[in-house]
């Protein structure tokens, strides 16, 4: 990649990321003298107040032999500021430097960057490496169950059903106390937050079907193993994320059954019914047993969003403490033909939040482009499937590997380092940079096929989690991907742990704390921006830059190219020249007169190197 301009929200180029409305932020351009002369004659940053264009000079804040930084003021007019700079001079008469790079063109706003003056995302999340949990599959205490009626109860070592129908009814017994004898291996992974998905009666193995959001589930031990969780994983350090379906319902739900026994009843406007009919209403894609919510009733909206009393402020008060939730269906929430009351939804939720645990996340299941959604005043970030998840697939999927992705009709195309580097870059630009850093990056879930059969073995799926480990975001981990769990699609990846260490594989399980551990030690990888420094169809380097770290990371999926930067034309041979510490990788950097050398190997690889003191 030709070196050229760079911007990003982080903090080594915006001085508040978190700023209030009327106050005023000074941003940084940073413009390599490769990139033409000295650079740039003028800079001014362009902004839209009041829907208003403005041009604002930029002035030199400092300057070396190899580049130069400029810097502006916004005041922050609007609750969003949306600017993009124009530079003069230099290369060529002028040029535009937006989120997606730099243009000899007139470009249209949609690429700018973003700056918000709404409630910024929890600070934690910057050292949080998530660990999703399927409770029934994870860990039983061996507490004696009675189980359901509709329940088809199976041994622990059992497989899971080749039929859904089945599969969605098997239950192995795993349990929120048997998570809390298991704590010690999500320790020593290195992870501190766990993602459970829903732990309210349903029936069925994935809870998706709420019939309460009053209590939890007694086969998973009932309200106060869910206070003894929390409880104890706090004492460890862990947070605990908590799972709710906004979107719908079970047809089993209190709600749903007094709205059919009684039209006139309040719980019947949570619902859309399209006639007296008992049975004439919408199911979330035509599922009769998944009944939408109508989030325009003000009854639902009370009881649901609310205040510290509904569903969202009632689970993260005493005794239960939940840190986060997550929203299941985010995206389609509230929106039914003509009818959208999701950002709705979204800002209440956050208004509740506020209220009740100000330091708590939410974050929204989302499997497409979400950046509609994500101005920073609803959802803190979504779950990045097509962002990351997806790009990540499309370059280092096993040719042999034939799952599919959330839907998509054929298995993700393989694709070089440009394409799917285009595709991140593209998702990065269309919402606030602080939305990116608030959102789960993932290789696989509970909604997927399981990483390690994608990937096709361990060099390549520890490859991709070093990628996941390297890029913005906070990294989440689905539990067993660690000791290798296959799983072909995601009914088969929600397979039980296996406790029988003899069947692990230990050194993939190494790579995964070491990863863990690096990602959790480095400012840079924490809270760093992102510089593409180069991208081949084998290999990709990237640069993650803190005020007090800078970590380069290199991630081969086994082309054996040997990759070239000039270090100086990124502005970093002079970190370079300062020293260099291997974090991750058996391979040195060779840098020579600010030139750096990756000899890549035939076998798929992840390398990172903190560059300076």
């Amino acid at each position: 990649m030709t070196a050229r301009e760079h911007h990003d929200g982080s903090e080594r180029y915006v001085s508040d990321p978190a700023p209030s409305l009327g106050s005023t932020v000074t941003v940084f351009l940073r413009i390599p003298h490769a990139a033409g002369a000295a650079g740039a004659n003028r800079v001014f940053v362009r902004t839209s107040p009041d829907a208003e264009p403005k041009f604002a000079p930029a002035r030199i804040d400092r300057t070396d032999e190899h580049e130069t930084w400029w810097r502006a003021d916004i005041t922050m007019v609007n609750p969003v500021m949306r600017y993009r700079f124009l530079l003069e001079g230099g290369p060529s008469p002028y040029r535009w430097v937006n989120a997606l790079g730099t243009f000899e063109r007139d470009v249209t706003d949609g690429a700018d960057f973003w700056l918000t003056s709404f409630a910024a995302p929890p600070r934690w999340l910057d050292d949080t490496v998530v660990y999703q949990v399927f409770p029934d599959r994870f860990a039983s205490s061996g507490a004696t169950r009675s189980w359901p009626s509709w329940a088809v109860a199976t041994p622990w070592d059992q497989p899971i059903a080749d039929d859904w129908r089945i599969s969605t009814h098997q239950l192995y017994g795993g349990d929120l106390d048997g998570l809390v004898q298991r704590l010690d291996h999500i320790t020593a992974l290195g992870a501190n937050a766990i993602y459970l998905t829903p732990f309210f009666p349903a029936e069925s193995a994935h809870r998706y079907n709420a019939s309460s959001f009053d209590r939890v589930d007694p086969l998973l031990g009932g309200d106060d193993a869910l206070v003894r969780l929390t409880h104890a994983a706090h004492d460890r350090g862990i947070r605990i994320i908590g799972d709710l379906t906004t979107n719908h319902t079970g047809d089993t739900h209190e709600w749903f059954r007094r709205a059919q026994q009684d039209r006139t009843s309040p719980e019947a406007g949570f619902y859309h019914f399209g006639s007296d009919e008992p049975d004439d209403y919408v199911g979330w894609f035509g599922v009769k047993t998944l009944p939408k919510l109508d989030h325009r009733s003000p009854e639902l909206m009370k009881r649901m969003l609310t205040g510290p009393d509904s569903v969202t402020g009632h689970w993260l008060r005493p005794p239960y403490e939940l840190d986060a939730w997550r929203i299941d269906v985010a995206n389609m929430t509230g929106r039914l033909a003509d009818i959208d009351t999701n950002l709705g939804v979204a800002r209440q939720m956050r208004a509740t939040i506020a209220g009740v645990r100000p330091d708590a996340w939410l974050v929204a299941e989302h499997c497409y482009d979400a950046s509609a959604d994500l101005r920073g005043d609803g959802w803190h970030g979504t779950m990045n499937y097509s962002g990351f998840s997806r790009p990540a697939w499309c370059w280092l999927r096993d040719p042999a590997s034939d799952s599919g992705l959330l839907g998509y009709p054929s298995p993700p195309p393989a694709l070089g380092g440009a394409a799917i580097v285009a595709t991140m870059r593209d998702f990065v630009a269309a919402m606030p940079w602080r939305s990116t850093a608030a959102s789960m990056t993932l290789l696989g879930s509970h909604d997927t096929a399981r990483w390690p059969s994608v990937a096709g073995g361990p060099a390549r799926q520890l490859a991709g989690l070093g990628l996941l480990m390297g890029y913005p975001g906070v990294p989440t981990v689905y539990y067993g991907d660690e000791v290798g769990i296959p799983g072909h699609d995601s009914d088969r990846g929600r397979a039980p742990m296996p406790w029988d260490r003899s069947g692990w594989d230990q050194q993939l399980l190494d790579g995964y704390r070491r990863l863990i551990a690096v990602r959790r030690s480095s400012s840079a990888l924490q809270r760093g921006g992102l510089r593409w420094l180069h991208t081949g169809d084998d290999d990709v380097v990237f640069a993650r830059e803190s005020n007090d770290e800078t970590v380069l990371v290199h991630v081969g999926r086994g082309g054996g190219a040997t990759v070239s930067l000039d270090l100086a034309t990124y502005g970093l041979a002079g970190q370079a020249a300062v020293g260099l510490t291997t974090l991750v990788g058996d391979t040195d950097l060779a840098v020579d007169a600010g030139h750096a050398t990756i000899v890549d190997t035939d076998t798929p690889a992840v390398h990172m190197w903190r560059i300076g003191s």
